[in-house]
């Protein structure tokens, strides 16, 4: 028989030096091999079990084969069953089969056919399929939420404390925050939302952007043994559940280097936890790799490649402004150039740059570190976010004296930066005399190039969107979402990013001077050439990347805008389909 660590290598699941870490951990943890790789995250429980499955000769059932109804075993105890990961799982007059993590155990087989007085099968079942299958038969014969709720009854602070530290060490929670974070990896999931409801848990991941329910989510009496875990492992204080906390959870996953920031806020049901994820080895770093259409990149290295001046990059949140700015450090040359920068989190370590995170606690701001770094001879600096008047000041003046400077905002156009500076205290003249350019930026998700589905358009539907300007000769359709199991029925996997370009010449110096407003400046650029985020978006549908609905969807503001100028795209959703009809 093939030792199981040969047999993970042979199917291309590990490599040698994954088997020989896993070996040195078990000497430190103990157990048997299957078990430490899948905590170290070196290969997933079911790739594991398969594994053992084919060594063994032992079937696999999943949980799609579990009976609906748990099967009733009274001569067997529940605490045997949760103690040893088995449960029974059919029921016969010749036989009783039950699936177990490890079925290959002689005493389980042995106890579980002494307990039955008649024959037993024990199948392979994944820890997790198992785990909440044991907790669907102690659902039936108990009510949970009225124990949680007994325990804190008459409890000292301390004892509360330790409450909660028992109840987050618990094997069952454990595996179940595990198993949400795992879900995440699985569907490429950008953000974790755990929210307590009066009529129970809601479990909830942000795919692509969007929002997307668990089917099964997690029972609600679990709610506050999974805050608790969630909170241990991120460091926040455990017994504080009414005031908002904020940590940071590092781990691997599968393979992955994750970075999870999570922060909490106390809502009337329970607390509400967000868990950013932020996956390490995922990350582009390459200004080509990120959507730019060519005329902007090439514009936007060309503003990158200045000695000096102020470079912004704006957007909502999650827009993927910090990682463009990661991408133009790592586009620059690390090693003539001396880099620093000042970020509240650092996400992304980069190689050869200087990195500052800010801590409040200590009084290390923004502002403040960004006095300290003029006298550390910088050719670069990077600003996470200027959030107050000051910062954006400081970083203004570093410009004026020789640095290059790249910050985010958060405004809706790349004009709108122009007068959110105004707002924050920084002159107009100061302004023409140090900002470069701004970049506006969104993201979109990408068709599902499966189930993509090509329409013809009509004179109406071009006429329209403006499309005429972008489609090649001869070119008369675009393509549309349908939805098939790889893309899990959206119609999109992935996203792109789209952008605008704002750049300050010396007409556009000119009109700032003036006192033109924010829309006045958007209209003077786009006289002048540039590309709104719209018409970008436009141009990726025409390439097929992407589909009109999913650019409306990001960019009504724009289209709205657009409209005015004398364009005049769709708005309902649907339109392209409505339109060709």
């Amino acid at each position: 028989m093939k030792k199981i660590g040969d047999l993970l290598i042979e199917m291309g699941k590990v490599s040698e030096r994954d088997i020989e870490r896993a070996m040195l951990a078990q000497r430190e943890m103990g157990g048997r091999i299957g078990q430490v790789l899948v905590k170290l995250g070196l290969i997933s429980e079911l790739d594991m079990t398969q594994a053992l499955s084919q060594q063994l000769d032992i079937p696999l059932l999943l949980a799609a084969d579990y009976p609906e109804e748990p099967v009733d075993l009274p001569e067997v105890s529940p605490d045997f069953l949760f103690s040893n990961h088995v449960v029974p799982v059919f029921r016969s007059d010749k036989e009783i089969t039950f699936a177990a993590t490890v079925p290959q155990e002689p005493f389980l087989i042995k106890a579980l056919g002494m307990a039955m007085n008649r024959p037993v099968k024990v199948v392979f079942g994944l820890e997790t399929d198992i785990t909440k299958a044991l907790e669907l038969r102690a659902e039936d014969g108990s009510d949970e939420e009225d124990d949680y709720g007994d325990r804190f009854g008459g409890q000292s602070d301390d004892e509360f404390i330790e409450h909660l530290k028992d109840l987050a060490s618990e094997a069952p929670v454990i595996r179940l925050v595990n198993q949400i974070i795992h879900r995440a990896v699985d569907m490429s999931s950008s953000d974790i939302h755990i929210e307590p409801f009066d009529d129970g848990l809601q479990l909830r991941y942000r795919v692509d952007g969007v929002l997307q329910d668990q089917p099964d989510p997690p029972a609600a009496s679990l709610a506050p043994a999974i805050a608790s875990r969630i909170k241990l492992l991120s460091g926040m204080n455990i017994a504080e559940r009414r005031l908002p906390q904020d940590g940071r959870i590092m781990t691997r996953v599968k393979g992955h280097e994750l970075d999870l920031r999570v922060s909490t806020i106390p809502t009337v049901h329970g607390e509400s936890i967000v868990m950013r994820v932020l996956d390490r080895e995922s990350i582009r770093l390459s200004l080509p790799d990120m959507g730019f259409s060519a005329d902007t990149l090439a514009r936007y290295q060309a503003l990158l490649a200045r000695p000096h001046g102020v470079l912004l990059v704006t957007g909502p949140t999650g827009s993927g402004k910090t990682t463009t700015l990661y991408a133009s450090l790592a586009s620059l040359d690390s090693e003539r150039l001396k880099i620093i920068t000042v970020e509240d989190p650092v996400e992304y370590q980069l190689q050869g740059v200087n990195q500052i995170q800010v801590q409040a606690q200590i009084e290390l701001t923004f502002a403040r570190a960004l006095r300290s770094i003029l006298r550390q001879d910088p050719d670069i600096i990077m600003i996470g976010e200027m959030r107050d008047t000051e910062t954006a000041q400081i970083g203004v003046q570093s410009a004026l004296t020789g640095h290059l400077v790249l910050s985010t905002l958060h405004t809706n156009t790349a004009a709108g930066a122009i007068t959110r500076l105004e707002d924050m205290g920084v002159e107009r003249y100061l302004i023409t005399s140090s900002v470069n350019g701004v970049l506006a930026q969104r993201l979109v998700r990408t068709l599902c190039s499966s189930c993509k589905e090509e329409v013809e358009l009509s004179e109406v539907t071009i006429r329209q969107h403006n499309l005429g300007r972008f489609l090649p000769e001869g070119q008369q359709t675009v393509y549309q979402a349908t939805g098939c199991n790889l893309c899990g029925h959206t119609g999109y996997i992935g996203r792109t990013s789209i952008h605008e370009l704002f750049t300050l010449d010396d007409d556009m110096h000119k009109v700032i001077m003036a006192g033109a407003d924010a829309t006045t400046l958007h209209n003077t650029a786009r006289q002048q050439g540039m590309i709104t985020l719209y018409e970008d978006g436009l141009r990726k549908v025409v390439r097929g990347e992407t589909s009109i609905e999913e650019v409306m969807r990001v960019t009504q503001d724009q289209s709205a805008d657009d409209e005015l100028a004398g364009d005049k795209p769709l708005r309902a959703t649907g339109a392209l389909t409505q339109a060709t009809a």
